[in-house]
């Protein structure tokens, strides 16, 4: 693996140096500033949701501060394609600055790509969706397992699988936890849901009753005990179906298994003396 390899998935903060050290050695991909209208956002990038109060605050101290940190670009023919740093850029153009300050890399769309969603994902900017379709996309672009995943970012592999296993929740169940109207515990807990329709109808309840994750787990598991009651409920209509018609045969008349928890009774219709008689004299009695 090249040293522009090892670096990836450590974050910008180990980037940057990486950069500078390149300025000083082959004079080139130095901190620059550039006009802010000259740069847009990558578009392949996991972040989609921006929350507006935060951009807002953050502004306001790019307004008192400045930017502290460079935004990590990469030149495309006119224009500088962000790497890394978009937050930062919405956040200046929101301050009204005209130029930022940018460092520029020349990297694959690979290695773009590879930086962008690493970057997020150990920054914690993701909502729960983006950072489980960040996940998928590493997996399915660039070839990465869970466990290398793991490694890069610090988490556990099972909690990679896990976030993984929520982009099989219904489309609108995603959606709130998109907003945060749900939290990624409440989505887990949903994800065991196989209906999808049964989850959207779950996750308004949990809205409604504002359950908290250890309500909505209570509330799941009921209803799959529930499930599993009712699923092994038909096995024992059949047995004793089978037995009532039995009995229907060798007696002649309709019979009626009334069976209860621990005892039940057996119904024998008939509909004369006569045929009260018959019956009796086959029981011998």
């Amino acid at each position: 693996m090249t040293a522009k390899k090892s670096a990836l998935g450590k974050g910008l903060g180990a980037l940057i140096p990486e950069i500078e050290n390149t300025v000083q050695e082959e004079n080139i991909n130095s901190v620059k500033e550039i006009d802010i209208n000259h740069i847009c956002p990558n578009e392949e990038q996991p972040r989609k949701n921006f929350d507006d109060e935060k951009l807002n605050l953050l502004a306001q101290s790019i307004k008192d501060h400045g930017i502290i940190q460079p935004v990590l670009v990469k030149k495309e023919g006119e224009y500088y394609k962000i790497i890394a740093g978009e937050r930062r850029w919405r956040a200046a153009r929101i301050a009204g600055l005209k130029k930022i300050p940018v460092i520029e890399k020349e990297l694959s769309e690979t290695e773009t790509m590879e930086i962008s969603l690493i970057e997020n994902l150990q920054r914690e900017d993701l909502n729960p969706i983006e950072e489980a379709i960040a996940y998928k996309k590493l997996i399915d672009d660039f070839g990465f397992t869970q466990e290398k995943i793991a490694n890069r970012i610090g988490k556990s592999r099972p909690a990679i699988a896990n976030s993984l296993r929520l982009l099989n929740l219904d489309g609108k169940v995603m959606e709130y936890l998109i907003d945060g109207t749900l939290s990624e515990g409440h989505g887990r807990v949903l994800v065991s849901i196989e209906d999808k329709k049964l989850q959207y109808e779950l996750a308004k309840k949990i809205i409604d009753e504002n359950l908290n994750v250890r309500q909505t787990e209570k509330l799941i598991s009921s209803l799959h005990n529930k499930n599993k009651k009712s699923t092994t409920k038909p096995k024992k209509e059949i047995f004793i179906k089978d037995i009532e018609d039995r009995l229907k045969h060798i007696l002649g008349t309709k019979v009626t298994i009334n069976k209860g928890r621990k005892k039940g009774k057996i119904e024998i219709e008939y509909y004369s003396d006569e045929d009260l008689e018959r019956i009796i004299d086959m029981f011998n009695v």
